[in-house]
């Protein structure tokens, strides 16, 4: 913990101001203390005019908003956010990655966009960012385009790219940089290049879980506020909210970015576009190195069956770091599985299928591993042997039910 930029903290300081009081309030264990709820003191995150209010304005100046929102629900709200205001702004179809996260998916069912998907081919087992041919082809057909930057690989778009490309057709920027803070103050922040963008902040800078913030600029900012009053929580959590704070205005660790370069190195990590993300090639062993990492009490963020990945931040302790080296670079390796994704046929009725069974039948539903959330076979995808073994080992998964595969029915 930085305290000399803990003290700067606003909200910190509100809370840590107040004497303990009887609590006749919610939250329910009583505890008065930091987790409290919208009292006298504490300002109130639905219509802030105190100390909530400050934090935003500086918040906003530090990342280069018109305006920025608190969230403690999440990148997820921040999504549904910016959707809405594209929404408020006569936006009803959107250019944007065929491996987006799933809630770009689900905020796109809810507000009735129509998605226009980019085409992302698999290299070294993973979906290569969209290129910007592909960016101009799907941007043609759409009112904005919406990127992954950094993916969950590390990898960046070609923001400034996609930033003439939106210009020149006069169409909004999103970027869903949930896994980008700590790129702030470098060439490739989000809001450099975005019209409306979120920050997970909790993903890669020091913040409680479900710490994020959500930002636009210009006519952007007055839209996007109606889209964070319709779909963030009336309960926000004020020790949430504060780390936020604290995250958003704590700067580089030089010494451990540097340290993260060595380490991608001496693992023969991929040579990605993001020091916090070191993606380590096990191909065929990565459940072995995932189980044997796991015993020495090394976790990754996680496997996608080729790829363990190991998620730093600017709080990562370099000692830790360096047992990771140590550990991971004495295990098997091999190699990588590159199959490319094969289009099935089908349509009407579903049926639920183990993984297994379901080879071969088409996908009526995305599904695939959590973390990262975004599809491993999409809808409309035929279901490969690969894919399926892969769901049926994996600890954590989205889109099936009971563990089975929703696939249409063969004629």
């Amino acid at each position: 913990m930085n305290r000399a930029v803990l003290r700067g903290c606003r909200i910190y300081a509100m809370l840590r101001a107040q004497k303990k009081h009887i609590s006749f309030h919610t939250p329910g264990h009583k505890r008065a203390g930091m987790d409290i709820t919208e009292l006298a003191y504490s300002d109130n995150l639905l219509s802030p005019t105190g100390v909530l209010a400050r934090t935003q304005e500086e918040l906003a100046r530090i990342v280069g908003a018109e305006a920025s929102f608190l969230l403690t629900d999440g990148s997820t709200c921040g999504i549904f956010a910016m959707l809405y205001a594209l929404r408020e702004g006569g936006g009803r179809r959107i250019a944007l990655p065929a491996y987006a996260h799933r809630s770009v998916f689900n905020a796109c069912g809810v507000l009735g966009f129509e998605p226009v998907c980019m085409e992302q081919p698999r290299r070294r087992g993973i979906p290569a960012q969209p290129s910007e041919s592909e960016m101009a082809r799907a941007l043609a057909g759409a009112d904005a385009l919406l990127l992954t930057s950094p993916d969950y690989y590390g990898f960046l778009p070609e923001l400034a790219a996609a930033r003439k490309l939106c210009d020149g057709a006069g169409k909004p920027l999103l970027l869903d940089g949930a896994h980008g803070s700590h790129l702030r103050g470098t060439p490739c922040y989000a809001g450099i290049y975005a019209d409306l963008w979120v920050d997970g902040v909790h993903k890669s800078l020091p913040a409680l879980t479900q710490g994020a913030l959500v930002s636009a600029k210009g006519a952007w900012a007055a839209r996007l506020e109606a889209g964070v009053q319709t779909f963030r929580t009336t309960s926000p959590s004020y020790p949430i909210m504060a780390s936020v704070e604290y995250a958003v205005r704590l700067g580089r660790n030089a010494r451990i970015e540097a340290a993260a370069l060595r380490a991608r190195r001496d693992l023969g990590a991929l040579e990605n576009d993001d020091w916090t993300k070191l993606a380590v090639p096990f191909g065929r062993c990565a459940d072995e190195a995932e189980a044997r990492l796991a015993k020495r009490g090394i976790y990754c963020e996680f496997n996608d069956g080729n790829y363990l990945m190991f998620y730093l931040s600017p709080a990562t302790k370099l000692r830790e770091l360096k047992k990771l080296v140590h550990a991971a670079a004495r295990l098997p390796r091999g190699e990588i599985a590159d199959a490319p994704a094969v289009a099935g046929m089908g349509g009407g009725k579903t049926v639920l299928l183990p993984p297994k069974s379901a080879v071969g039948r088409t996908c009526a539903r995305d599904c695939g591993l959590f973390p990262p959330c975004m599809p491993l076979v999409r809808r409309g995808e035929a279901v490969t042997a690969a894919a399926a073994e892969r769901l049926a080992a994996a600890h954590n998964t989205f889109g099936l039910t009971e563990g089975m595969l929703s696939v249409y029915e063969e004629a």
